[in-house]
């Protein structure tokens, strides 16, 4: 599927609020989709593979969130 390209806010402030609201959306998808690969058995190698990370990074950014809601914690 081939659109028309992007079009941008002019003015840089407006840009870049769009930029952070895209990350922090981003980072929301990413962890929901690595918990739930957790749950159904991947391991940190293959989810880094998706992710197109090394395994420590993975492992570094979402195994302490996904420890924590294992174990019943709802502050993390």
């Amino acid at each position: 599927m081939v659109g028309a390209p992007p079009t941008f806010p002019e003015d840089p402030a407006d840009a870049l609020a769009a930029v952070g609201a895209l990350r922090r959306l981003a980072d929301r998808v990413e962890g929901a989709a690595v918990e739930r690969a957790l749950a159904v058995g991947w391991s940190f190698t293959e989810i880094a593979e998706a992710l197109g990370v090394t395994r420590q990074a993975a492992h570094k950014k979402h195994a302490r969130r996904f420890a924590a809601r294992s174990r019943g914690a709802t502050d993390v």
